[in-house]
C-alpha cells in the first residue's frame, strides 16, 4: 500500500482539489511549481507499464481531469505541463500511477538527465 492508497482511503490527510468515482486529485506536498497537483486513479496499477492496453480510458481520464482543472483555475491559457513518471530512471517514487499537473510559472525545458 502506498501513501496514495492511504489518501484515497482517507487514512491520511491531503489537500484534495478534485474527486470523482474514477480518480482523486490533490496538491503535491513537495511542489515543483506554484501549482503542482497529482491526479491518481482509484484503480491499483503500480506503473504505467501495468495499465492494460485495453483500458486507455484510465490515462485519458487523468489527462482530461487535469485539463478541466487547469481551465477551472484559469491557467489553461498561460499553459501547464502534465507528466507521468515510470519506474526509477523515469523518476517515479510512489508506485501507484499518477499524473503531475504543473503550472503557475514559466516551466522551461525539461528532460535533460541529471
Amino acid at each position: 500500500m502506498t501513501i496514495f492508497h492511504k489518501i484515497i482511503r482517507r487514512e491520511i490527510p491531503a489537500d484534495i482539489v478534485y474527486e470523482d468515482e474514477h480518480l482523486i486529485a490533490f496538491r503535491d506536498i513537495g511542489p515543483q511549481a506554484p501549482v503542482h497537483v497529482l491526479f491518481v486513479p482509484k484503480q491499483d496499477y503500480a506503473t504505467l507499464n501495468d495499465v492494460p492496453e485495453d483500458a486507455p480510458e484510465i490515462i485519458g481520464r487523468l489527462a482530461l481531469a487535469a485539463a478541466r482543472y487547469a481551465k477551472a483555475q484559469g491557467f489553461d491559457k498561460d499553459g501547464y505541463r502534465i507528466v507521468m513518471n515510470c519506474n526509477e530512471h523515469g523518476g517515479q517514487t510512489v508506485y501507484q500511477i499518477h499524473l503531475h499537473l504543473l503550472a503557475g510559472a514559466p516551466l522551461g525545458r525539461f528532460g535533460t538527465p541529471a
